[in-house]
Parts: structure tokens; sequence; C-alpha cells
């Protein structure tokens, strides 16, 4: 039963990536069929990412109330129809408004699911679990191009992604019995705590019973904790770090390094490869290489790629650099949360899961305009340089939580 339950979760975060990247893919037909400004898709972003703060701030009083499989289904069920709806829409107005039930939905279903499989099934897993979701998101931008391409256009597109949604949300709605047993509720009780301590974070089986639910830590508490503010900045850097590489790359090869935009926008394509390929590899790592350490192998693996960069020439050794940087993004991210409930229990992990998330959709919301001004100035050279700062501020708050974390007291019972 375990495994079927593992299946629907990795299922269930191949949904998250579907839609990610439809409304880039389609922007340039849609703001066109919506008589909206090119710039008007920020707009939109803005709107999805409040509301994914907003839904992940409050995922651990919501996985107290419900459970974490039916608040995913519920998730889920919203997102599909946000999706469905967007593929109706025919005003720019409407999709400001349905962007608002897709980022509750998507940031639910973030928080709670990333610290279900930390408690439960542990590192290995979890970028497993990240890797379905680099799955999604390269499925997602085929289906909109495959609709783009024919007469049902981006409306199609959003309509096919949203019935595959409708059917991963009946898949979840049936599996309900099967989180019975294992729902990994904030604050199951003292002796989950500890088993989640004691347990080898890479193993399978972390499971966790719906016996005696405590009250969630309030985010005062949780931010009161050794290590606790250390770990969400380090998180949410290191989200503002892959999300600038992400956006500006292209540019900085295009405006710094003279590349053709089409050469650069396929080079860019080598990022998010290279993440999907690192998280499936450091999911068998994780036998024999603690979290920590994968993420310092990442980091270097980063630093590696925007040298290279920076002081190689071509379109080949760019995509190559880029690659070596989306392989070193690729075990942080999942690292990061695997190692919450060892470091801070069980009764903590859902809170501080939920801070982190929000954190991380900040980052990414905040910091890479800031990447735009520089470019837009004239300062497209000092993109890497800028990714690199990102890169020194997530390597030394990482390391902080780690010494925090390891000398607070009653650390070995946690």
């Amino acid at each position: 039963m375990a495994s079927l339950l593992l299946a629907v979760i990795y299922l269930t975060f191949i949904s998250l990536g579907l839609p990610d990247s439809l409304l880039g893919t389609a922007w340039p037909v849609m703001h066109v069929e919506l008589a909206a400004p090119v710039a008007a898709q920020s707009l939109i972003s803005i709107i999805i990412s409040c509301c994914t703060i907003a839904s992940s701030l409050l995922t651990a009083k919501l996985v107290h109330k419900l459970g974490t499989g039916k608040l995913t289904a519920l998730s889920v069920a919203l997102t599909a129809g946000a999706i469905l709806g967007f593929s109706s829409t025919n005003a720019f107005w409407q999709l400001c408004l349905i962007a608002v039930p897709y980022g509750l939905g998507a940031g639910a279903i973030d928080s709670a699911l990333n610290n279900y499989v930390a408690l439960n099934y542990g590192a290995r897993h979890m970028s497993w679990l990240h890797c379905c979701w680099g799955v999604g998101a390269s499925v997602g931008p085929l289906v909109m191009g495959w609709a783009l391409a024919g007469p049902l256009s981006w409306h199609g597109g959003y309509l096919g992604i949203g019935a595959m949604q409708a059917i991963i949300t009946a898949a979840l709605f049936l599996s309900l019995p099967l989180w019975k047993s294992t729902d990994g509720r904030a604050g199951d009780g003292a002796a989950n705590e500890r088993a989640a301590a004691q347990a080898d974070p890479a193993a399978p089986g972390h499971t966790q019973t719906e016996a005696h639910p405590e009250r969630p830590l309030t985010n005062r508490e949780l931010l009161r904790l050794p290590g606790a503010r250390a770990a969400i900045g380090s998180f949410g850097t290191y989200c503002a770090l892959e999300g600038s590489i992400g956006l500006w790359i292209a540019s900085y090869l295009t405006m710094a390094r003279g590349l053709d935009a089409a050469t650069a926008a396929s080079i860019v394509s080598q990022l998010f490869l290279g993440i999907t390929i690192g998280r499936l590899v450091s999911g068998f790592a994780a036998q024999w290489l603690t979290s920590e350490n994968q993420i310092r192998l990442g980091q270097v693996l980063i630093a590696g790629g925007l040298i290279g960069l920076v002081a190689l020439n071509g379109g080949v050794a760019a995509g190559a650099c880029t690659f070596v940087a989306g392989l070193g993004c690729a075990p942080i991210y999942p690292s990061i949360v695997a190692l919450t409930p060892k470091r801070f229990g069980a009764k903590a992990s859902q809170g501080l899961v939920s801070l982190q998330m929000a954190c991380a959709h900040a980052g990414s919301m905040l910091v890479p305009p800031v990447f735009g001004l520089v470019a837009g100035a004239g300062g497209a050279v000092l993109i890497p340089y800028m990714i690199a700062a990102l890169l020194v501020t997530n390597t030394i708050l990482a390391e902080l939580a780690v010494r925090k974390t390891n000398a607070a007291p009653g650390n070995a019972t946690r």
C-alpha cells in the first residue's frame, strides 16, 4: 500500500509541474488575442506568487485540520478548476481573477507534499519527487505547443492540461484511504518525532499516524528554533538563484556574449535538463551521500558552471556550462526539505517547510526583476556575477544552518 501511495504522490508532483510553463509558452499568442500588453504577464505571475505564498503559510494549519491526503486532493481540484477556467477566458481581467485559486492550490500542494515525503520517505524519494516535477514541467509546453500549432490554440492547451489535472484529482480522491495509516500531520505526537529523528533520513518508511494530533507551532515559535532563520533564508536564496538563471541567462548570452536568440533559448533548456537528470541521480546518491554534502556538491557545480559561462566562448561551451549549473541546482531544493524533520523534529517540520516555501516564492518573485533592471541599463555582463553573489549568500546561510542546528541543545535526540 505504501508503494501505491508513493506512486500517487509522484503523479501529483507531475501534475504540479504540468501548468508551470504554460503561461510563458502561450503568452505570445494570448496577449494578442486578449488585447493585453506583453508586460501584463508579470501581473498574472505576481498574483499567482502572492496567493502561493499565502497558502504556503496556511498549510501547517490546514494539514492539522484536514490531513495531507484530503488537503492535496482538494488543492489539486482547485488548480484543475483554475486551469480549465483559463481555457475558457476571453478577457485579461478574467485571467487575473482565476490566477487566485490557481496560486492558492499550488502553494498548498507544494508545502504539504514536500513535508509528507520528507517525514515518510526521506531524501532519496524527495529527489525523485522533484524529478517528477521536472517531467511535468517538460510535458506542459509540449502539450501547449501542439495546441498552438492546430486550430485549438492556447484554449486547447489549457483544456488538455486541465483535463489531465482533473483525472489526477479523481485518482487522489480515490486514494484517500491509503493516507489514513500514514498521514504525516504536523505535531502527530512525540513518538513520531523521535522516530523521524532516529531513522536514517534516506530510508523509506518514516510513517506517521494520525494519533494524538497536537497544535502546530506558530510562525514566531518556529523562527525561534536554532538555525531556522538560516535554513529558511538558504532556501529562499537558492530559489531566487535558480529563477534568475532560468530567466536571465539567455539575455546574458545574447546581450553580453553575442549569441543569437534561438541558440540562447535552446541553451536555457539545458538548465532544466540538468536539473531533471541531476535529481534522478541524486536520489540514488542519497544512499551514500548525506543531504548536507549533496547541497555542498551542488553549490560547487553551480560555481563551476558560472565560471565557465564567463570564461569560455561559443554556444557549445555555454550549453555545457548551463547543464553543469543545472546539475548543481538539482539536489539543493529537495535536500533542504529532506533535512527539515531531521533538524527540527516532526512537530515543527510542516510549519518550517511552509515558511521555506513562502520564502522560496518570495525570492523567485522579487529578485529576478532586479536582474532585469540591471540588464536593461546595459549591465547584462553583470548577470553571472549577480548570480554568483546569490550563490555565496546561499552557501553562507546553508553552512550557518548546519552549524546552528548541530549545536542546538537536544539535537542528538531530535
